[in-house]
């Protein structure tokens, strides 16, 4: 066997040729044939809690939204929330004069159903 770039003879089982270097016909042979094996192991076993993150309680748009809407004069909605403190200063002010409860029902329409509260 003959190399192509330089000419000279080399040998059959070679893969490069010992006078330039060049990579020969079988070379190129054994690198096309050559699959690598890839394994896939997927074995995810992971479970979502409070959308991944601990320590979050979801609640349900909805709920919050008409509670907001027939109570939130009297803060039902905070309550609903589990934020007591902001519920007691809706019960005083009145949903804090009703610009809070107003600011509520419109920001709880746009929240995801289920919502996460801390």
């Amino acid at each position: 066997m003959f190399c192509n770039k330089c000419g000279k003879e080399i040998d059959d089982a070679a893969a490069v040729c010992v006078h330039c270097g060049v990579p020969t016909a079988n070379m190129q042979q054994q690198q096309t044939q050559q699959q690598p094996q890839i394994v896939i192991n997927n074995a995810n076993t992971n479970t979502n809690v409070a959308g991944g993150i601990p320590g979050l309680n979801a609640k349900n748009k909805w709920v919050a939204w008409c509670l907001c809407l027939f109570l939130g004069g009297l803060g039902a909605h905070k309550f609903y929330e589990g934020k007591t403190g902001m519920g007691i200063l809706y019960l005083f002010t009145g949903g804090l004069f009703c610009i809070g409860w107003l600011i509520d029902i419109i920001s709880l329409l746009f929240k995801p159903n289920p919502y996460y509260v801390a």
